[in-house]
């Protein structure tokens, strides 16, 4: 604690002028923050350090994050909120001959590969889609995996919001992206391509929105998976601390190599003083 009572940054979180947050089993748990987090990144914020928050999570857009967020006791802005939506909508809207997408995934990325400039042909009798996007989200239905297996083996792209297999619950883990886009995979034999984590782009993005460098930014990653959080942190070249509040184990968390700059039970035991 400060002279006056607030709480003080971890000589961990002083060496750093930005921190990129994962969401789910990192700042929260369902509907519910995980402990101290509300009162680390206020800590964060009185230090001056630019924060963002990255999701691979698709099922919401940019706005109920950001609603979700005040909701919990957070502060946040739309501009702080990076999701695997909005990365989607980068590499569509890059891609030269993709113009007709089957969409697996919820209403937001629906209106993420439309902003892309991308039509979405669900439902309709046209020739082969250019791209297959899967998402995973609440409604999934068979008929969207047998429409996106088809549209593959007929010539489409395939491209995915992420590989997080699971993501954590109050009631325990649900599948993610990962485990959705891993039967497409089986049924066609192609491999998707990834647009969020561990893609390097989501942590560019963040950095960009807090007008810092891409290189040499002295940025801190903080997230809940070894496989897309710290994997994703050493493909944008940044520093990664791992959270066992998620979906990672502690003995999974000290095999890890390279390891993790620091591991913790929780993001208030990581980033404030003892």
């Amino acid at each position: 604690m400060s002279d006056d009572g607030a709480p003080r940054l971890s000589p961990l979180a002083a060496r750093y002028d930005h921190v990129l947050l994962d969401l789910d089993g990192c700042v929260y748990v369902g509907e519910e923050p995980t402990p101290g987090a509300v009162e680390a990144i206020s800590a964060l914020r009185a230090a001056g350090k630019g924060v963002a928050f990255v999701t691979n999570d698709g099922r919401h857009a940019g706005e109920d994050y950001v609603r979700k967020l005040w909701r919990l006791g957070f502060r946040a802005s739309l501009e702080e909120v990076v999701t695997v939506g909005g990365a989607l909508q980068h590499v569509l809207a890059d891609a030269e001959g993709w113009r007709a997408a089957y969409v697996v995934g919820a209403p937001a990325i629906h209106r993420h590969v439309e902003d892309a400039g991308v039509r979405i042909v669900n439902g309709r009798d046209v020739p082969v889609p250019d791209v297959v996007v899967v998402a995973a989200h609440d409604d999934l239905h068979y008929d969207e995996l047998r429409g996106a297996t088809q549209a593959v083996l007929r010539g489409a792209a395939l491209i995915c919001a992420g590989r997080d297999a699971t993501f954590p619950m109050p009631d325990g883990l649900w599948p993610g992206t990962g485990a959705i886009v891993a039967a497409v995979e089986a049924a066609t034999g192609v491999e998707a391509i990834n647009a969020g984590k561990p893609a390097a782009q989501p942590f560019l993005t963040a950095l960009d929105r807090l007008g810092a460098p891409s290189s040499g930014a002295r940025a801190l990653v903080v997230g809940d998976r070894l496989d897309s959080d710290v994997a994703g942190a050493r493909a944008a070249g940044l520093d990664a601390a791992l959270v066992l509040s998620g979906a990672t184990t502690e003995r999974e968390a000290r095999a890890a190599d390279p390891a993790p700059v620091a591991i913790a039970a929780t993001l208030a035991e990581l980033l404030l003083r003892r």
